[in-house]
């Protein structure tokens, strides 16, 4: 098991009132699994993402990678926002090298690695533009290939397709599915998008709000390269919409 929380529990106060983000959340996630966490607003999922990151403590509960309790962030986790991150006046290579800087690389091997990576995510002969005259989608790629440089264990990504067009986040769908089997990562995803959970996820992690709480975690059993308009996925689309009106407050074992 490369990812084991157990009975995490995290508050916040806002606006004078106790507001509980995670309450009891238990979860193992195996090596090379993509797990989609999927919920409405306020459920948790993005708070239980920032704690695996090492980015927030929790009060109570245990979260462990790799057998060893979570401090901090870690160069082998790496996380990819909604907002890309780039800096605007690097070109796309220099923003691809920036977390490689820190690894004592030479120059070469820096530019080698960046334009594997730049390759990967479909922008060769974009390495000398600048993130302005990129397309939300193509700077999107350019975060992606900066994160997958630095050669991580594990991919935190917090709705990063949330501000694309439709056509651009199938796309990058399509692409961050295919690098993940590819390159062998697990990938922790944050969505609200209930077709975009079923395409990508091996497990989906279903959350309800107030208290934030896992009510269910369903296991996708569909192939690899998957036919949004198929029969198989939309069975599992509804199923999962099922879940969400569901009126019990209690863990649910759910089996498609």
């Amino acid at each position: 098991m490369q990812i084991e929380v157990k009975d995490a529990c995290k508050r916040f106060k806002l606006g004078g009132k106790e507001f509980v983000a995670l309450d009891r959340v238990t979860l193992s996630v195996e090596r090379g699994e993509f797990i989609c966490l999927l919920g409405p607003s306020g459920c948790g999922k993005s708070t239980l993402l920032n704690v695996l990151a090492g980015f927030e403590k929790l009060e109570s509960g245990s979260v462990k990678i790799d057998g060893e309790e979570v401090a901090g962030p870690s160069p082998k986790r790496i996380t990819i926002f909604q907002n890309y991150g780039l800096l605007p006046w690097r070109t796309v290579q220099k923003n691809v090298e920036l977390g490689l800087e820190s690894l004592g690389l030479s120059k070469e091997e820096r530019a080698e690695r960046a334009k594997k990576y730049i390759d990967l995510v479909g922008l060769t002969d974009f390495e000398k533009r600048h993130p302005l005259q990129l397309s939300g989608g193509q700077q999107q790629r350019v975060s992606i290939a900066r994160g997958l440089a630095v050669d991580p264990e594990i991919i935190f990504m917090d709705e990063p397709f949330g501000a694309l067009d439709a056509i651009t986040r199938m796309k990058l769908q399509d692409d961050i599915l295919n690098i993940s089997r590819n390159e062998k990562k697990t990938v922790i995803f944050v969505t609200h998008d209930i077709e975009e959970a079923v395409f990508l996820a091996d497990r989906i992690v279903v959350m309800m709000a107030d208290p934030g709480r896992i009510k269910s975690i369903v296991k996708v059993p569909l192939p690899d390269q998957r036919d949004r308009t198929g029969e198989e996925f939309l069975h599992v689309r509804d199923k999962i919409f099922e879940l969400f009106n569901l009126k019990s407050d209690s863990y649910i074992e759910y089996y498609i």
